[in-house]
């Protein structure tokens, strides 16, 4: 029986990963910064089932005591300051967290002793940004467009650099968009879906949204956290892209997704806002995900279409059950 250390548990992959590992049949051990309310609404389910530890990004002695209470074979770091619109409101905070962070949990494991621990780093397509290149390889140069995505570029690289230097199983999925029904309500896919469940059931008449004309590689977040495992299990550590291989725009997304509830035009719905546009817009990104089919055996599972079902279904039913 392996066990795994995952920080980010609460969030949408970090829940979605526990489930994954769970039914491997591993112990989970999930960090959680201390606060003064537990935000554990994705992992209600899993309460007594995994073990948590109090620890924070920002703070390397808490990573270190949390290697030591939970001996993990595995450690997924899945904690960020993830929210790329957020990112130009606090870029300090940013890149304390989501860069830096991923030092200070390399230096831990590296402290602690990393010969039998194998390190996943989230990595994010936001660091391709204005892509020279479409769709991407891992190969393809890196140019961010956000604060968010130049501290992801940094974790990216240090984890590369100590895998290098220090010879740690230290690997990268450099995942594009993915969702389910438990993303966070300012991300733009939920905040569609929340708000189309909340048009069907009478509680709204619109949507405020930024750019509609964004493109992006959508997949399914419970199939990417597969892909997640499948690169700690290989004997090479390495680094490998997860994507689709498809793209599509905002507006597409709001076409499948007031379909389901019967409204073909949703123009009269949908009202555009100066303040969800980004400063620098990152106005496509698409995925080649082929060496992680050839080596890791991993393709994705769920259609873009299915997702969005999920995704507003899930919602109309939450709403309705108050």
């Amino acid at each position: 029986m392996k066990t795994a250390l995952i920080t980010g548990i609460n969030g949408m992959d970090g829940s979605h990963l526990a489930d994954f590992l769970l039914n491997k049949g591993y112990t989970i051990y999930g960090l959680e910064r201390r606060s003064s309310g537990e935000n554990r609404t994705n992992i209600k389910h899993l309460e007594g089932k995994i073990n948590f530890i109090k620890g924070d990004l920002t703070d390397q002695n808490s990573l270190l005591r949390a290697l030591k209470e939970s001996n993990p074979d595995e450690v997924y770091n899945l904690a960020a300051q993830s929210f790329v619109g957020e990112s130009w409101n606090t870029p300090e905070q940013t890149s304390n967290v989501t860069g830096l962070g991923v030092l200070r949990i390399l230096e831990a494991i590296r402290e602690y002793g990393h010969d039998k621990i194998k390190f996943y780093q989230a990595s994010s397509s936001e660091m391709f940004g204005r892509m020279v290149e479409n769709p991407a390889t891992e190969n393809t140069p890196f140019y961010p467009r956000s604060p968010y995505g130049v501290s992801k570029l940094y974790g990216h690289w240090i984890t590369k650099n100590y895998r290098e230097s220090y010879n740690m199983f230290a690997c990268s999925g450099i995942l594009f968009n993915h969702e389910s029904e438990r993303r966070g309500i300012e991300f733009v896919t939920r905040k569609i879906s929340d708000g189309v469940a909340r048009i069907y059931l009478g509680l709204s008449d619109h949507i405020t949204l930024g750019n509609l004309d964004a493109k992006r590689d959508w997949g399914y977040a419970p199939d990417y956290v597969e892909a997640m495992w499948l690169m700690l299990q290989q004997d090479k550590a390495d680094d490998y892209i997860i994507a689709t291989n498809e793209t599509r725009s905002i507006r597409e997304f709001l076409d499948e997704a007031f379909k389901i509830i019967g409204i073909l035009d949703w123009s009269s719905y949908i009202k555009q806002d100066p303040r969800f546009m980004r400063p620098a817009e990152v106005d496509v990104l698409k995925g080649n995900y082929s060496k992680a089919n050839q080596e890791l055996g991993w393709t994705p599972k769920t259609s873009f279409n299915e997702m969005v079902q999920k995704m507003v279904t899930n919602d109309i039913k939450k709403l309705n059950n108050g």
